[in-house]
């Protein structure tokens, strides 16, 4: 049979539950326990089936039964409350935002990111990245954010992952049926919808734009599958992180010039645009582009405008996960790009050369953040290790002082909190702790918890765990052709009552998921002790070109086949937001090896904790602030090794000395009223330490306080009065760069080489300013705790002038006064000084003297 078309017919909601839809088309639903509730009572198994889509569910029901919930006065009365809910949270107006932020109502933030976790009937996110990107959107919504995201709608989304008997990882790919997904065309101002297009290599590529409703927010995702397309052009944004270097960079220029003039076509005016990670950094290049075209900037007035206006977050500590293309590849993508801003090719490619392992490429992240004055690593340790890894665009600046800050990732409290902790919660802590997760104060409720209720509650969620997980069991052995026998036999695995560990993650070779084998007889003594059993839940996936991270996951399953480890160890395929949930509510201690420190936050041990679940991690990304000695326990030393086989080492045997010494003997350890004393007051201090410090909501409300606000106070001044400031500090930039070479400076030595504390020490320099003026540049000193040929703890003391000397140069003076012992360093610099920058590292521009 030869078919002409496909039609899909949806069933009309009865009126009395027509609303039904709206909440099925707003994600609101996937934070709300009695939304989730709701959809799952229309048909429970359907409801697994369809993984936990409301929109694809409603779409299969049956009439005869959707007359019968109509009828149903119980279903009606809880979606009443739903619905008030719903209505209470979409039209609530005093919102954080709202109150702290008043003066900045008319702003607008544009938050760009490759991918967007926000539930696992929604597969466009691959890992952590994904998820964070999600959490971001929600937390917007929650605290009132002027907000929009902009992202990719994958018709075929990340892979679905197969393990085959032999541990091999297999990726399939599934295409999406839009209809059953709870996203909207987006139209523009007319009502008509919007269709952009970019140009790539030899022809336009066109992209339609869908979009999602997170409560209070709108997501924007691109998807180039349209009829006027070419069948290869169709398929660029069929897949996330798929395909080679040349796929790679035509997502980036739709993700990002594409994401641009797509907010242009639906009429938005973001006065923030915030770039995570280096994926969309070309949306910079359009914004230059606007402004040379339409405003009649120079490329460099444009770039003013541009830079101070922009976030851009890095989330990469290993130099090869930063994208950088060959520089000809980049010449066939912009050749009649770069004349649009004004730039030639040189000037075009010096825009992000980057020297890498490989030879000069065009680096992204050099691009984003030439482009951004607000930048940002995401944990403490990170931005340190970011300082680091990219003080070369700064010359001659201390690592400290290199311009790249960091706000330290969290979580969505009410997507990753059990229900039923989130209901004992309420019960013992004080306060308004739902609407401001962040805030401290209600979760020191948690010492007044009986340890009893905290006990069975973690039990409780223990138990739908482990049914969970066997389940998945069950089901990967049915696809495997098991016998009735085996298939059953996945119903028994996973003791009760052993200490149940869990480590689920992008399995990146960094990350050390073998870690924990690495002596097998130890490990094995561990898993086998009769009184005392222990048990590890595995999942997560490789990228499909990761041979190395493939080789860890057959590593993991082979050994869970062995008689030695079978039913110790369990690998749980095709990882999602759907088995992250059940694991960080229900495992009992949560592990993290990664290879210091090249993890740079991790957010899966945060909602672990938020669950009360203790982490076991080395002191990398968010744990390296988040342990205290109380919450759980630190793997090895926060320090370097002389090589990966040492450090291996170490930590292995660190973490089985933590195994065997306090992990589980705190676990095992009963009173009289068969309860771990020890372990319930480390799960209370898990959940009082890191509930509101790795919350979303505070996340968020760092980057509003320490990054939005000031970028768009800085754009507005940069725009204001037809861009007469970025005009006034272009040509000033011009003219300091221009004569930077002849501003000299010259310093004279301490007389003191040995003072006591409070002792006061004076220093002189001296300038030469050239044709520049005094007024137009500082002097100051710098000093620290000298180690090595760095200093940290960096001070600065800013120099006055003291007249002119005869030779035309300016004398300075200053003074140091030690209020604490020790061996200091000192140095006397000059640098760029003008209102209108945003920082004074702004210009890269640094003189130290001799």
């Amino acid at each position: 049979m030869r078919l002409l078309g496909t039609i899909a017919v949806q069933p009309v909601l009865p009126k009395p539950i027509e609303r039904l839809n709206e909440l099925a088309y707003n994600l609101w639903w996937t934070w709300s326990p009695q939304a989730h509730a709701l959809f799952e009572r229309i048909d429970p198994d359907l409801w697994e089936e369809t993984n936990h889509n409301p929109v694809k569910l409603l779409h299969s029901v049956a009439p005869e039964q959707l007359d019968a919930l109509a009828r149903n006065r119980s279903f009606l009365d809880d979606l009443e409350q739903v619905c008030a809910a719903f209505d209470a949270y979409m039209n609530h107006k005093e919102t954080w935002y709202h109150r702290h932020c008043a003066q900045a109502e008319t702003e607008l933030i544009a938050y760009f990111s490759a991918e967007f976790g926000l539930h696992e009937s929604l597969p466009i996110y691959s890992g952590g990245l994904g998820i964070l990107s999600g959490d971001h959107c929600k937390s917007a919504s929650d605290l009132g954010l002027p907000f929009v995201g902009v992202g990719f709608l994958y018709p075929q989304g990340y892979f679905t992952q197969r393990i085959g008997e032999d541990g091999e990882q297999y990726a399939s790919y599934e295409k999406l049926d839009f209809t059953d997904l709870p996203a909207v065309p987006a139209t523009d101002p007319n009502g008509d919808e919007v269709l952009i297009s970019v140009q790539l290599p030899g022809r336009d590529v066109f992209a339609r734009v869908w979009q999602l409703r997170i409560g209070r927010v709108s997501l924007y995702l691109l998807d180039t599958d349209v009829e006027k397309n070419a069948p290869a052009d169709r398929e660029l944004s069929a897949r996330l992180y798929g395909g080679d270097m040349e796929l790679r960079i035509a997502q980036e220029v739709v993700l990002g010039i594409g994401g641009v003039r797509a907010l242009r076509a639906i009429g938005l005016k973001p006065t923030v645009w915030h770039m995570n990670e280096g994926h969309a950094a070309f949306l910079s290049l359009e914004r230059v582009r606007e402004l040379v075209q339409e405003h009649r900037l120079s490329f460099f007035q444009a770039q003013q405008v541009v830079a101070s206006s922009s976030v851009f977050t890095t989330h990469t500590p290993v130099p090869a996960g930063n994208d950088a293309f060959p520089f000809d590849m980049i010449e066939r993508f912009f050749r009649s790009y770069w004349g649009q801003m004004g730039l030639d090719r040189e000037g075009f490619m010096n825009l992000a050369r980057w020297r890498t392992p490989w030879g000069e490429r065009f680096s992204m992240t050099v691009l984003a953040i030439r482009f951004a004055h607000f930048v940002n690593g995401v944990s403490a340790l990170h931005g340190h290790v970011a300082r680091k890894m990219w003080r070369g665009l700064w010359p001659d600046t201390p690592v400290e002082e290199v311009p790249i800050t960091h706000v330290t990732n969290g979580v969505h409290t009410d997507t990753w909190l059990a229900p039923e902790l989130a209901e004992l919660y309420d019960l013992y802590f004080h306060g308004e702790w739902r609407e401001e997760p962040d805030s401290p104060d209600p979760w020191q409720g948690v010492a007044d918890i009986p340890d009893k209720e905290l006990w069975d509650a973690h039990q409780q969620l223990r138990r739908k765990a482990l049914d969970f997980l066997r389940e998945r069991v069950a089901r990967q052995r049915r696809r495997h052709g098991e016998s009735p026998a085996v298939v059953a036999a996945a119903y028994d695995l996973l003791d009760p009552n052993a200490l149940t560990i869990g480590f689920a993650r992008r399995f990146a070779t960094y990350k050390r998921a073998t870690l924990i084998f690495r002596d097998l007889e130890r490990i094995r003594r561990i898993l086998s002790h009769p009184e005392r059993p222990v048990q590890i839940i595995f999942s997560g996936k490789a990228h499909p070109a990761d041979e190395p991270g493939k080789a860890l996951i057959k590593q993991v399953h082979q050994l869970s086949n062995t008689p030695e480890f079978e039913g110790r160890i369990i690998f749980i395929e095709d990882y999602d937001m759907n088995i992250a949930r059940h694991l960080v509510q229900g495992v009992d201690v949560w592990l993290n090896n990664p290879r210091r420190p090249n993890e740079a936050s991790g957010t899966s041990g945060q909602k672990a904790a938020l669950n009360g679940i203790p982490n076991l991690s080395v002191l990398d990304g968010w744990w390296d602030e988040g342990y205290n000695g109380k919450n759980g326990w630190a793997i090895g030393e926060d320090r370097e090794y002389k090589s990966e086989e040492v450090q291996d080492d170490a930590d292995a045997a660190a973490l089985y000395y933590l195994l065997e010494n306090e992990v589980i003997p705190a676990f095992f350890e009963r009173n009289e009223l068969g309860l771990p004393p020890r372990w319930l007051a480390i799960m209370k201090e898990s959940i009082r330490s890191c509930g509101p410090a790795f919350s979303m909501s505070r996340q968020v409300k760092d980057y509003v306080n320490r990054l939005y606000l000031p970028a768009a106070a800085a754009g507005k001044r940069m725009t204001a009065q037809e861009f007469a400031a970025a005009r006034e500090l272009a040509a000033w930039k011009e003219r300091v760069y221009m004569h930077w070479h002849q501003v000299r400076l010259s310093a004279e030595r301490a007389r003191q080489e040995h003072v006591q504390v409070g002792a006061t020490i004076e220093l002189e320099a001296r300038l030469y300013p050239g044709p520049l003026s005094a007024d137009e540049l500082q002097v100051e000193i710098a000093w620290g705790w000298r180690e090595n040929d760095e200093i940290h703890g960096i001070r600065v003391v800013e120099m006055k002038a003291d007249g002119v000397q005869p030779d035309g140069g300016i004398r300075y003076k200053g003074a140091l006064t030690f209020d604490r012992n020790g061996r200091f360093g000192y140095g006397v610099r000059v640098l760029p000084r003008h209102p209108l920058l945003t920082h004074k590292f702004e210009m890269a521009l640094v003189k130290w003297a001799s």
